[in-house]
């Protein structure tokens, strides 16, 4: 057909439902967990979605009991060790904020279906979609402080935007997992349900959307989006510079080398 999405990964299976389109991360070792090859490939499902004329509304959800445990922390670590050049070592950095500006600017309205673990770059995906629906047993936030690095992926004014400013610094510099009801109450997700519920409530929401004139819907979608972060690439222009620093660092290669032996780590400020 025409119009549509022609996209086709290995780590995103695609179903359709009229104009509802299912995005589902799976595979990967762990729970659907990110690596460089599926930033790109999802940055290309996004970029795909362009020229699609009949999807109005975009679930993405997760294969299995959780949603994205974020990324691969062994290949972040055979990254660091690599001597690649500075300068590939930057472009690569900036891929998931490459990602994540694909996803906030799908035409369609997006739902994150969160159950489980959405961790780093898993909540980082749920917050680039527009709207969030989580199980009660699901659980989010940003490890990455705890890992010795900064939240990367422009990520960090979209949770300021929709928690503020001090319960941004919370989750993020605290590296914490929320608990579901928390993030509600905050204004983190927009609705927690039984885990059993999760399916029909975000099908639910997904039929509002799709059934309203989706020209005048997407045009809402731009401008909010445009007004809510009219200042992200003038102030965040850094954010991967900062990485390529903190990911220097001993705390960095401490924080990762605890988390994989299952220790707390020793940071040391060097």
């Amino acid at each position: 057909m025409t119009g549509t999405a022609t996209f086709a990964g290995a780590r995103l299976r695609l179903t359709r439902n009229g104009s509802i389109l299912t995005a589902t991360l799976h595979g990967g070792d762990g729970p659907n967990l990110l690596t460089i090859d599926s930033l790109a490939e999802i940055e290309r499902f996004a970029r795909d979605l362009h020229g699609d004329a009949e999807t109005r509304v975009v679930i993405l959800r997760g294969e299995g009991p959780h949603f994205c445990g974020g990324f691969h922390l062994e290949e972040r670590l055979t990254e660091l060790k690599s001597d690649a050049s500075l300068m590939n070592r930057s472009r690569q950095a900036d891929l998931g904020r490459r990602m994540m500006t694909a996803l906030a600017e799908i035409p369609a309205v997006t739902i994150a279906a969160v159950q489980g673990v959405a961790a780093g770059g898993g909540a980082c995906l749920a917050t680039a979609c527009d709207f969030r629906i989580a199980a009660e047993d699901a659980r989010m936030g940003y490890p990455e402080v705890r890992r010795g690095f900064n939240l990367m992926w422009g990520a960090l004014p979209l949770c300021v935007r929709l928690i503020g400013p001090a319960r941004a610094k919370r989750l993020i510099m605290l590296g914490r997992l929320e608990r579901a009801e928390t993030l509600e109450r905050w204004g983190f997700v927009d609705q927690v349900v039984p885990l059993d519920q999760l399916p029909a409530t975000v099908e639910d929401m997904a039929q509002q959307y799709a059934g309203l004139p989706p020209l005048a819907a997407q045009m809402v979608k731009r401008s909010v989006n445009a007004v809510s972060g009219a200042l992200d690439a003038a102030l965040m222009h850094m954010e991967s510079d900062q990485f390529l620093l903190a990911a220097d660092s001993h705390d960095s290669r401490e924080g990762i080398a605890a988390f994989l032996e299952g220790r707390e780590p020793a940071f040391s400020g060097r």
